[in-house]
């Protein structure tokens, strides 16, 4: 008789069950893992919401993506992981073999693989992931420090992606998890980072990951104009990164950058979300737009040994820690705006 597990699975919007489930087993190059901590994600909160991921995952589906664990059981043909490793996998892994990863963008790979299933006891990793996505844990570091790679990964990618020159000011607009994330890896960049908030509590958490000045849009008449006073000659920052994921935010960034400036729309809206700009701001002011996606392997490892150094202020990130069976309380939570940035769900 097949062992079962304990495992969080998402049905739709908003409606995610803790169900008993089969223990998965390893196939060829497969390895299973016994989840140590799984964190909470803004794009976890984002699923749950809308009950959907464009890319990611289509439910009923085993719910969450950051984690790190133990190695439980290895398939066929795995030589470089043993049983009981400490690992963090990641959610995803590339072709390496299509147009986009031969280009150097794995992350808009054609057969992008990705996993989920991270709020269980047991979640099965595949072959790819293991062979290109999978790295060993120091024995010092905790795993839900190692957890926070996939996020940070992410965030890495988009501040490379945007080319910011050292002693450059960033505003970062959103105080969620992702620009709580964008301002420190900022400020450990060499960047001078301007935050633009809305919740009182999020000024202190902003300070603490890296904001050199706090604009609170609640307090001020304009937070354009708000941001743009903070730079030399009101002539706006040299890179604006826009993590909220509404229109407003996404013309906000626009408005805030300098000539000559770098957008980053980081945050990624509804299906069908449209915004507009002045073509005469952005021609005559020669203003970069991107929009950054998803991580690489490159980035991955770029954030594991950022939060390896010691650099990464771990510890502060994650605020809270729940069973598996209060996943469904914990996202409950975080829909009503609750102050944790990160919860470790410990199996």
């Amino acid at each position: 008789m097949a062992q079962k597990m304990t495992a969080a699975v998402l049905y739709g919007k908003e409606d995610v069950r803790i169900e008993r489930l089969p223990v998965p087993v390893a196939a060829p190059g497969e390895m299973i893992v016994r989840v140590h901590a799984a964190l909470t994600c803004g794009t976890d909160l984002k699923v749950y919401r809308r009950g959907y991921h464009a890319k990611m995952l289509t439910p009923p589906i085993p719910f969450g993506h950051e984690l790190a664990g133990t190695v439980h059981e290895v398939g066929p043909g795995v030589a470089e992981f043993q049983v009981g490793d400490r690992v963090v996998a990641l959610n995803s892994a590339p072709c390496d073999q299509c147009y986009f990863c031969r280009r150097e963008q794995q992350n808009l790979c054609d057969d992008l693989l990705f996993n989920n299933g991270a709020y269980a006891e047991f979640i099965r990793i595949p072959a790819r992931i293991v062979a290109k996505n999978t790295l060993l844990i120091p024995d010092d570091l905790p795993y839900e420090h190692a957890a926070l790679t996939e996020p940070l990964a992410c965030v890495i990618r988009g501040l490379e992606e945007s080319s910011p020159r050292l002693g450059d000011t960033v505003v970062v607009i959103g105080a969620g998890p992702i620009g709580l994330m964008f301002m420190h890896a900022a400020e450990i960049a060499g960047l001078h980072v301007i935050a633009v908030v809305k919740h009182d509590e999020q000024i202190a958490a902003a300070r603490t990951f890296g904001a050199e000045k706090v604009v609170q849009t609640t307090a001020v008449d304009d937070p354009v104009d708000a941001v743009r006073a903070l730079t030399p000659g009101h002539r706006g920052v040299d890179l604006a990164i826009e993590a909220v994921a509404v229109p407003v935010t996404w013309q906000w960034a626009v408005d805030m950058v300098r000539k000559g400036g770098t957008v980053n729309f980081f945050g990624g809206p509804p299906s069908g979300t449209m915004v507009e700009f002045d073509t005469n701001r952005l021609h005559y002011n020669d203003i970069t737009l991107k929009a950054s996606f998803h991580h690489t392997p490159a980035t991955a490892r770029k954030a594991f040994e950022m939060i390896k150094s010691g650099k990464f202020k771990c510890r502060e990130y994650i605020t809270g820690r729940a069973s598996l069976i209060e996943v469904g309380d914990v996202f409950r939570g975080l829909m009503n705006r609750s102050a944790d940035i990160k919860t470790a769900i410990i199996p």
